[in-house]
């Protein structure tokens, strides 16, 4: 049985929301103050944290800051009669997943207890993607956190596995409609003949296999966040299509001829360089800025070397429990190659690479051997320094222009020593007017 901490010196209404939450099936447990919170926390299998603001001994920001540096990675909700803007802006920064106002509205307590509780791992990768201490991320959480409030349509830009779908994941968590369904599609696994079908839905009889009704993922994701990944793969028909609805906000399934509301929020997220598939005349320009109201740009790993062990040691714990394991950390020479390391493959590379060692290790001490890494980094490291992480628009600046020295302005390789793809980095010369540097 999953169990529930809460926080809260208000004894009256900390036995109110104990047995709404009993009533509903969860085990809950109570703390007056944030040393019995540490203590429980410590000692029992929490799996989610209900926490008041204000304590006579503590309080809900302190307990939050003192789990963060002890790597407790559980969800944790803020609760308070003092809900202000900052309040819940800094609550966030420290990994808060959400926030309730006093008075507690049951019904919202109880979606959030259920939305938390069932997949405690997705949750707690997303925490630990913003408790990273990189410059880079710090920005892209600011980002986040400003845009989730409202209706914008956003576009996260990035290389594969830098953590696009967490960071959409968040905005949905923290926006008005984060009690709604959150729906993720793969654009480039749509089945060709079948997206319109695939995101409107059909009727029975409207082709040969349509058997029977079938509702499509903007049904599904009605009221919520629509999260279209890879979506400069999207079909040139889908693009029309898509366009159309989102100016509408109205759609037929498939053989119909009855219209449905279309009440989503878009967010989208591609590797592609999606003005240049605009000259190319692969993407609509027009879709681009319906669904491009606001744009965030996500940092490769390669650029945040500041967050490869931390990350790489959630990883471990969390791997380590799962495959029934016992390790301890990673020893000296597989972190300084970790460190040296391009990481083409970015957070996702970092977690399969951290899995695969974790299951091979022999002892306490994950060595570069188990991780996979000695051949790539040793070879590398005969040919070419590692490019030092610079923080900062100047930093990134020189680190591109350095890249582009060492391998005689050959971008593909650039790029390769960056750690990032092409796309991005055509995208920085852009940004950063390098291209004359470049002669």
């Amino acid at each position: 049985m999953k169990e529930i901490l809460i926080v809260e010196d208000n004894l009256p209404l900390s036995g109110i929301l104990k047995g709404w939450l009993e009533k509903k099936g969860y085990a809950a447990t109570t703390a007056l103050d944030e040393p019995k919170a540490r203590r429980l926390l410590q000692s029992r299998d929490i799996s989610l944290v209900l926490a008041d603001v204000r304590l006579p001994e503590g309080d809900g920001i302190a307990l939050l800051e003192w789990m963060r540096v002890q790597h407790v990675h559980i969800p944790y909700v803020i609760m308070t009669s003092y809900a202000t803007v900052t309040d819940a802006v800094r609550a966030i920064k420290l990994g808060a997943v959400d926030y309730l106002s006093k008075p507690v509205d049951k019904e919202r307590l109880l979606a959030l207890a259920d939305e938390l509780t069932e997949n405690p791992t997705t949750h707690a990768c997303l925490r630990n993607y913003f408790q990273r201490s990189s410059p880079q991320v710090r920005h892209v959480e600011k980002m986040a956190t400003l845009v989730a409030p409202s209706d914008l349509s956003v576009v996260v830009l990035g290389a594969n596995g830098t953590g696009k779908e967490a960071v959409a994941h968040t905005i949905h968590l923290r926006s008005t409609r984060r009690g709604m369904p959150f729906v993720a599609v793969n654009c480039g696994a749509i089945p060709q003949g079948l997206a319109e079908s695939y995101f409107f839905g059909h009727v029975k009889g409207a082709f040969t296999s349509a058997d029977s009704n079938k509702e499509g993922c903007f049904h599904e994701a009605e009221g919520g966040t629509l999260f279209l990944d890879e979506i400069g793969n999207l079909p040139e028909r889908m693009q029309a299509l898509l366009l159309r609805v989102l100016q509408e906000k109205r759609y037929c399934p498939v053989g119909s001829n009855r219209e449905r509301k279309a009440d989503v929020r878009i967010v989208a997220a591609t590797n592609a360089d999606l003005p240049r598939a605009i000259r190319e005349g692969t993407f609509r320009e027009d879709l681009y800025h319906r669904i491009c109201e606001f744009e965030i740009e996500m940092p490769t790993l390669a650029e945040c070397r500041e967050d490869i062990l931390p990350l790489a040691g959630f990883f471990r714990e969390q791997f380590s429990k799962e495959l029934k394991k016992e390790t301890e950390g990673f020893d000296t020479v597989a972190q300084e190659m970790m460190l040296a390391y391009g990481w083409p493959g970015n957070i996702r590379e970092l977690r399969r690479r951290t899995k695969r060692a974790v299951l091979l290790a022999e002892g306490a001490l994950i060595r570069c051997e188990d991780l996979g890494l000695g051949t790539n980094v040793a070879e590398a490291g005969r040919d070419e320094e590692p490019l030092p992480a610079l923080n900062g628009e100047t930093g990134e600046k020189w680190r591109i222009l350095e890249a582009l020295k060492r391998c005689g302005s050959n971008k593909k390789e650039a790029a390769r020593l960056l750690g990032i793809d092409r796309a991005t980095l055509y995208r920085k010369i852009k940004k950063y007017e390098l291209q004359g540097n470049m002669d």
